[in-house]
């Protein structure tokens, strides 16, 4: 893949006209791929809904904590799921002069609230095993595992229709969807598991033993999203830039004497704006070098909304502290 960037980037510099061109063309392509995300997506949403459904239910019919606990964990993957499908529909939406943004921040307001939820839902399974743990109920083990094994086949099916409709490796937002489809898979496996023992040992403390484990899995991907969308509430530098590189790619364009107030933020995922002021030299061509910054930080760091300000030592203003 580098050496494809490396050539693309050679080739970018020296026919200008015809990479904008390409660049066009590519974004067309990218178009046609956003309607099989969501459709994929869609499709993943509405069959995990149907199992979570089903799992609760059929947790509370037979009694078993782990089909209730992965019914838990089918929530935080409808929760994850429903929050890309989100966010292309939000990316739809205008801004206005009140919210220059638009509404692209509301999906990490969103997912702020369903780590939150998940943290609920984990602790009452936690809570709910400690107390089964002490007198383990009889749980009707073969109707529990049938329900567990729909749940498993449900989790293949959404993977599958991810992987054929959309764009599991380019895309992050789907790329997080499938990952949790597949830990939702191994949450079944694991509720089938449970019920294998039961069924042939009659030893009940497995149903509550698996289930913490899943409330465990559930905690993980909770602990991910929640610290995730604080750092980019907090305005934090995205995990895929590196401030200083940032800053070093710029200082190299000639006739740069240094960067300041660099800022580089997320404003929802999958878009990243900076913002800096550049110091010149007097007799330098500032929208040279302008030019030359954005381009640098879009190729390099695939930040396409820079605010770059070039000022030249004369200019004297507050440094943010």
């Amino acid at each position: 893949m580098t050496s494809n960037q490396q050539s693309h980037h050679h080739h970018h510099q020296h026919d200008h006209h015809h990479g904008h061109h390409h660049g066009h063309h590519h974004h067309h392509g990218h178009a046609h791929g956003h309607d099989g995300n969501k459709k994929g997506l869609t499709i993943a949403l509405a069959i995990t809904m149907g199992i979570l459904l089903v799992e609760f239910f059929g947790g509370l019919w037979t009694d078993s904590l782990a089909l209730l606990s992965d019914s838990g964990h089918m929530l935080s993957d409808a929760g994850s799921l429903a929050l890309s499908l989100a966010a292309f529909w939000f990316a739809a939406r205008p801004a206005s002069p009140g919210k220059t943004y638009g509404f692209h921040r509301f999906e990490i307001l969103a997912a702020l609230f369903n780590g939150a939820l998940l943290f609920v839902v984990a602790g009452w399974i936690v809570w709910e095993a400690a107390q089964r743990l002490m007198a383990p109920p009889e749980v009707h083990s073969g109707p529990m595992m049938v329900i567990a094994f729909i749940g498993l086949a449900a989790n293949l099916l959404s993977a599958w229709s991810l992987m054929k409709q959309g764009d599991v490796h380019g895309n992050l937002n789907l790329r997080s969807a499938y990952l949790h489809v597949i830990g939702d898979a191994l949450g079944s496996v694991g509720a089938i598991a449970a019920g294998l023992v039961m069924y042939f040992f009659g030893w009940y403390a497995a149903d509550p033993i698996i289930s913490v484990i899943v409330a465990l899995l559930i905690l993980r991907s909770a602990w991910g999203v929640l610290s995730h969308s604080i750092h980019i509430l907090m305005e934090g530098t995205p995990s895929a830039v590196d401030q200083l590189e940032v800053k070093s790619v710029m200082e190299q364009i000639s006739g740069v004497i240094d960067v300041h107030d660099l800022h580089i933020w997320t404003i929802t995922s999958g878009m990243d704006s900076l913002s800096c002021h550049l110091l010149v030299e007097e007799d330098q061509d500032g929208q040279r070098i302008l030019q030359e910054a954005i381009q640098r930080i879009e190729e390099r760091f695939r930040i396409r909304h820079s605010t770059i300000q070039i000022e030249t030592s004369a200019i004297r203003h507050a440094e943010l502290h």
